[in-house]
């Protein structure tokens, strides 16, 4: 095992700047309004950075830029565009340690998650658009001897994204890799909570990128995330983040008529069928790891499995074990690559799990385990460290329907398979689920079944890049990942010609 130094002191792989400004056409400019704001560290709460605070006029010199560089960027080839994302798939990989430790050190999460998911991640998206793009093709159809339908892609033009504190660099690859693919420029905002990743980032591959072609405007949502998302000079939003800010951008979004991709919030349903249960085995124990899926990346998941409906038959005997396997998580120092769970992102966040805490108590759920804030004390005193905790409750119960962001699990019984379905489906919400059975129809079925858009089937939080991700309900608009979503960042140019020296006869 390793633990990784602290950023800053002597052995560290990382440092931070003293202060960072925005990035706007390829350098780091200061605040039109000369303010700044404090980045702590979860870790120990203590601030490591300080960050610009943008406005509106940072948000339009951006726009500026983003324009200046868009008719040489949307002009290049989609082989030059690839090998733009190749080289800096190939320089994160190259660095991939630091950028692990400094997401870890910022966001809070274990850097055995940075280090194994979140950076190599973030790389393949990369990877996987610099090949979409090259093998996407336009369409032409003969409409008859003499007329000729042609279709072409395009790029839309400026495009807004603002992306959220619990996955900084993975949430901005899912959505730079495709709209750099597909020739658009950036202004990307980052979450306030988590501003520095980003920055970090741009020092080890802004020279690979043309100026203006990606702009970081940092900032508060009030402040520079609704200009942006307000302005008419941007293209499209693509919006990762609670479901009542999501509606929030759809409502400045149409003042101007502007398309929107919102991945928005969840209460995703993990449902355990009783054969899970029929042996000891590899598969059970796999099951069991699904069911603790809920304190990845301290529940800071979208898609977190934060209601584990158990079917009655094993009920007891398998909850037993998820409590046994739950209190098996190690917590400790994020940088540590034996610690399994690290601080939640903030302190806000840290007083709304355990507002949530209190509020489960207060309607009758039980406590199986945790259910505090975890004191660690010594160097990572004043972190913001939660103990995972499963609550035994009814689906009826606002820990069971409302989304708490946090290393929370609402566990429920169900009888049987429509029980089962109707359960999961109880919900606003419709992002992700997981189903867990060793038979194939009854897998086949609920997955069907479920309104979610990804369920996981005898698996759980796997993000490939080849793969479609996004929600139903209130769980959002549009997808990330998968070539599909190159579709967002597009437009369809239809040339409609005629070879034919004749008119059409009508006047």
């Amino acid at each position: 095992m390793t633990r990784y130094a602290d950023p800053g002191s002597p052995d560290a792989l990382v440092s931070y700047r003293s202060r960072y400004d925005h990035w706007i056409g390829g350098d780091y400019v200061p605040p039109a309004r000369g303010r700044y704001f404090e980045n702590p560290t979860p870790v120990n709460g203590r601030p490591f950075t300080e960050v610009a605070r943008g406005t509106a006029e940072d948000v339009e010199r951006a726009l500026d830029a983003a324009h200046s560089a868009l008719p040489a960027w949307s002009r290049t080839s989609p082989a030059e565009r690839a090998a733009v994302l190749l080289r800096i798939a190939d320089r994160m990989e190259a660095r991939l340690e630091p950028l692990a430790v400094a997401e870890s050190w910022e966001n809070g999460k274990p850097v055995r998650e940075t280090l194994a998911a979140d950076i190599p991640l973030a790389i393949d998206h990369f990877r996987y658009f610099a090949g979409v793009i090259r093998a996407q093709e336009g369409s032409l159809s003969q409409l008859d001897e003499d007329t000729v339908a042609y279709h072409f892609h395009e790029p839309l033009g400026v495009v807004a994204q603002i992306i959220p504190w619990n996955f900084p660099l993975l949430m901005a690859a899912w959505k730079l890799a495709p709209a750099l693919a597909a020739g658009n420029t950036v202004v990307l905002k980052p979450a306030e909570q988590t501003p520095a990743s980003i920055h970090v980032w741009l020092d080890l591959v802004s020279d690979l990128l043309p100026p203006g072609v990606v702009n970081v405007v940092n900032g508060f949502g009030a402040e520079a995330g609704k200009p942006l998302a307000a302005s008419p000079r941007v293209a499209k939003i693509a919006f990762t983040g609670e479901t009542t800010t999501g509606r929030l951008i759809m409502q400045y979004a149409s003042e101007n008529l502007k398309p929107v991709t919102l991945e928005l919030g969840g209460k995703s349903p993990n449902v355990f069928f009783d054969d899970v249960s029929a042996a000891e085995d590899d598969f059970l124990d796999k099951a069991l790891e699904g069911f603790t899926m809920f304190a990845l990346n301290q529940g800071e998941v979208c898609t977190c499995p934060s209601r584990a409906l158990i079917q009655r038959g094993h009920y007891d005997s398998f909850l037993q074990a998820a409590i046994a396997r739950t209190e098996a998580i190690v917590p400790g120092h994020p940088l540590d690559t034996a610690t399994m769970t690290g601080a939640q992102a903030s302190n806000d966040q840290l007083e709304k799990i355990l507002s949530y805490l209190d509020i489960g108590k207060q309607e009758g759920a039980r406590v199986l385990t945790g259910g505090s804030r975890a004191a660690l004390g010594g160097e990572l005193a004043g972190g913001y460290y939660v103990e995972p905790t499963i609550l035994e409750g009814t689906n009826r119960m606002r820990v069971f329907q409302e989304e708490i962001f946090g290393p929370v699990v609402a566990v429920t019984p169900f009888t049987d398979f429509d029980e089962a379905v109707s359960l999961a489906n109880d919900t606003l919400y419709g992002l992700g689920a997981g189903v867990w059975t060793r038979d194939a129809n009854t897998a086949y079925r609920a997955g069907r079944a479920i309104q979610a858009g990804r369920v996981w089937t005898n698996c759980y939080h796997s993000y490939p890049a080849h793969a479609a991700f996004g929600g139903y309900k209130q769980s959002g608009i549009g997808r990330e990942g998968h070539r599909m979503v190159l579709e967002h960042y597009q437009q369809t140019k239809n040339l409609l010609v005629s070879y034919s020296p004749k008119k059409l006869g009508f006047f």
